[in-house]
């Protein structure tokens, strides 16, 4: 195993240029017909569908599974879904022992309750791709394929201070306490320590639209103009908006979120006002990482290293790259 500090390979990937089986399958087709004389096995622990990002994470995976086993007739994958840590690190124990894993493709429930259990299946020699929420201790891991969270909240950032002339009064909706949550605020509070823009509040709402909502209801009972919202993430977004329509209250110029979900996406393509951009986080970003952990066997490409996802502005002129009708998110 080539541990990530030695040698580290910065991968980047513009927009929604994100893999596909297709692609995979089209270029390395001369290398996988001579890896046809041995069978591989791909595990992919991810979190349940627990709201809608995780949603979109089981629906990208469910589908990367088809087209591989169909692109690789050798290559035998397994989705695996948990609804807590704690189910993650059985599934992980299950998984094991009742095959031999060539490699497992993971997006932890939280890093630390899963860093033991992971290190222990990299001990057999299995191939250890880590998506999102990193490990404990990245040395276990191969390959490592994230998004760039302080990219969603800097260019967010940059494009609110601009519609605004660089002055202005915002408020601020969190995620849950983690290192994403940590990241897309400190992209999004550099920018915005820059221009003259007062952030009146900012509060947890824990990725939730009900909480989202009744925080949306205090902020605007606590202040008589606001001139933009941001939540951090889709879900919360909805939760805002509605707030903000119940209380018919027209200061508010922006709501802006996060991630790309499908129903905000639809609102950037139909040129909403109040909500004419967002940043991608995408869920198929675990395809991604099961398509390059697959290329590791069936191509001959040696991965390593970390592929991180680009956050560029969601645009009215972009946003078919970024839009999965048939996702859940």
């Amino acid at each position: 195993m080539n541990p990530m500090e030695e040698g580290t390979m910065e991968l980047r990937t513009k927009g929604a240029a994100l893999l596909s089986a297709a692609a995979i399958a089209g270029a390395l087709t001369g290398a996988a017909a001579q890896a046809q004389d041995k069978d591989f096995t791909i595990a992919v622990s991810i979190p349940a569908a627990t709201h809608g990002w995780t949603g979109g994470v089981v629906y990208h995976a469910q589908e990367a599974e088809k087209q591989l086993e169909a692109a690789y007739p050798n290559i035998d994958v397994i989705v695996s879904t948990a609804s807590s840590a704690t189910a993650q690190v059985a599934s992980l124990e299950d998984l094991s022992a009742t095959n031999e894993l060539d490699a497992l493709v993971i997006l932890p429930f939280t890093s630390e309750e899963l860093t033991g259990p992971v290190e222990q299946v990299a001990s057999n020699g299995t191939f250890i791709t880590v998506v999102d929420r990193g490990l404990s201790d990245p040395s276990i891991q191969d390959l490592y394929v994230a998004g760039d969270n302080i990219a969603v909240g800097a260019n967010t950032a940059k494009w609110l201070v601009e519609k605004l002339g660089g002055t202005g009064e915002i408020v601020v909706l969190r995620g849950i306490p983690t290192v994403i949550d940590d990241e897309r605020i400190k992209g999004f509070q550099d920018v915005i320590d820059q221009s003259d823009i007062k952030i009146l509040d900012i509060q947890y709402a824990n990725w939730n639209q009900d909480e989202a909502f009744t925080l949306m209801q205090d902020y605007l009972g606590k202040y008589p103009n606001i001139d933009a919202v941001w939540a951090n993430d889709d879900d919360m977004l909805l939760g805002v908006i509605e707030a903000v329509d119940q209380a018919g209250r027209e200061d508010v110029q922006y709501m802006l979120g996060g991630n790309g979900m499908k129903q905000v996406i639809e609102m950037v393509k139909a040129g909403d006002e109040r909500t004419p951009i967002s940043t991608p986080y995408p869920p198929s970003m675990i395809a991604s990482a099961m398509y390059m952990t697959a290329a590791q066997f069936a191509g001959q490409a040696p991965m390593r290293g970390s592929f991180k996802l680009d956050a560029p502005l969601i645009t009215p002129e972009n946003a078919d790259q970024f839009y999965f009708p048939d996702s859940p998110f």
